[in-house]
């Protein structure tokens, strides 16, 4: 028996949908919470889709972790607790064109893309819903930018750490 859970990783915690899930086929929820935890500590502070793989009759069972969403990714990099109501009229971070190419890379594995610039675009397309600016643009336009061949120097080298200074000027300019 499959059994799909969201959990925030290496902070798993008992609940009533894991104990509806469990508690019927005498599972120990303490053990399954133990294991989960376990496998999930690199994620912390994250959002992490995990798999119990549960064998009912010996009461054996394998966990899965995969990677957290774009989304947990991309709040975890600017150091937001959730994106805008409000995409269109606010905005709540604005990201480097480094920090989004380090999303793709770590991503990119569980995205349908066929090369790192691909992946790029899925994590900008992402932004949009996030209501993030990335390099003081919107997505949109960050977009046209990597279609026109713009950042393909950044993406070719699989840079994924922009300057201090940079870092300096992208939060000036969102906060004035």
């Amino acid at each position: 028996m499959i059994i799909k859970l969201l959990v925030e990783g290496g902070n798993m915690t008992p609940g009533p949908a894991l104990s509806q899930k469990l508690g019927p086929m005498g599972m120990n929820i303490n053990d399954v919470i133990k294991k989960v935890n376990e496998a999930t500590k690199d994620f912390k502070g994250l959002k992490v889709p995990v798999e119990l793989d549960v064998d009912a009759s010996t009461k054996d069972f394998k966990v899965s972790v995969f990677s957290p969403p774009v989304s947990e990714l991309i709040k975890k990099e600017l150091g937001i607790e959730k994106g805008s109501g409000l995409q269109k009229k606010a905005q709540v971070a604005n990201a480097s064109i480094e920090q989004i190419i380090k999303i793709a890379k770590t991503k990119m594995q569980n995205l349908l893309c066929k090369d790192l610039k691909s992946s790029v675009k899925t994590i900008v397309g992402s932004c949009v819903s996030l209501g993030i600016l990335i390099e003081n643009k919107t997505a949109k336009e960050i977009e046209q930018e990597i279609d026109e061949g713009k950042y393909d120097k950044q993406i070719k080298e699989e840079q994924t750490e922009p300057s201090e200074d940079k870092k300096k000027a992208l939060q000036e300019y969102f906060l004035n």
